[in-house]
């Protein structure tokens, strides 16, 4: 497993009883998390101190529970870059941590590359691998089906002063936007996707990963040049093995490619418990002469 260092204003205090306590900068945050299926008591103070509790529905969905004046917004900071958070919707807050291990092999391999690198980010919710890739020297394509996502992305880059990195930044359905992509011959050096299980496009279209995974990896295979460097694909839903994910990017993306596919648990580390809660599967092919150990789980191709 891999996990984040360095995240000095986002920590993993506790876990326990189906709940986490985060700090994010100086907020602590109680949020559900059905991995978290230990009760083993809770030891830490902070957990009386939280300024919101998020609460599941039984009928879908949840609330927050503010116990202490939240901001609406307020920042945290990774290395460089600056993101905006907030609490929304279904526990979350604009930001997933653990995706830091991912910007910083993105980033890593953009430099070792030395020469331009022309990037897509599909799926790229408020943009933390888009604003490593910016910051790595990196030209990115980010496409997101939320217009409000996109936004927040922008505002990420300003305050990382970045408003001036060469990026597209595109509201579109992911699947449409790389089929007409092909018709076009753009072609990209590295492409990152995060799919959620299930989602819906600008225009309504319906988006099931099961379903649909295969005929996006097919079609995002197309997409990569002869001086690909690297191909990401992360995915937090349960029900799929990294197995499969591995075999079907091997598969699907990057047969006949000289380089090497890998496939690993990312997580974040707890402190209070003094082990790494999961917190999903990536899959990654790296372009042979850049190539570099990731996981656990290999295919040579």
């Amino acid at each position: 497993m891999r996990t984040v260092s360095g995240f000095h204003d986002y920590e993993l205090i506790d876990a326990d009883a189906g709940e986490r306590l985060e700090r994010w900068g100086d907020i602590l945050l109680i949020r559900p998390d059905p991995q978290v299926m230990w009760s083993l008591g809770r030891q830490d103070e902070r957990w009386h101190h939280a300024h919101a509790i998020y609460h599941r529905s039984a009928s879908g969905g949840g609330f927050w529970e503010c116990v202490k004046k939240v901001p609406d917004v307020w920042s945290v900071r990774y290395r460089e870059l600056t993101f905006r958070l907030k609490p929304m919707g279904f526990k979350h807050t604009g930001l997933f941590p653990e995706q830091a291990v991912n910007w910083e092999l993105a980033a890593g391999l953009i430099r070792k590359a030395n020469r331009p690198v022309k990037v897509l980010n599909l799926f790229a919710y408020t943009g933390g691998a888009t604003l490593a890739c910016l910051q790595a020297g990196a030209q990115v394509t980010h496409v997101d089906a939320s217009k409000g996502m996109v936004q927040w992305a922008k505002e990420n880059a300003a305050a990382s002063g970045l408003q001036d990195a060469p990026v597209r930044w595109l509201v579109d359905d992911c699947l449409k936007f790389v089929k007409r992509e092909i018709r076009r011959g753009n072609r990209y050096d590295a492409i990152i996707m995060d799919p959620p299980s299930y989602g819906r496009g600008p225009g309504g279209e319906v988006w099931k990963l099961e379903q649909q995974l295969a005929e996006l990896l097919n079609e995002a295979g197309k997409l990569l040049s002869d001086q690909a460097v690297f191909f990401l694909l992360n995915s937090y839903t349960g029900g799929v093995s990294p197995t499969i994910l591995n075999f079907m990017v091997s598969r699907y993306v990057v047969k006949g490619r000289d380089g090497e596919v890998s496939t690993d648990e990312i997580g974040l580390f707890v402190t209070d418990r003094g082990f790494s809660l999961p917190a999903g599967n990536t899959t990654v092919w790296i372009k042979g002469e850049y190539g570099q150990d990731t996981g656990s789980q290999s295919c040579h191709i």
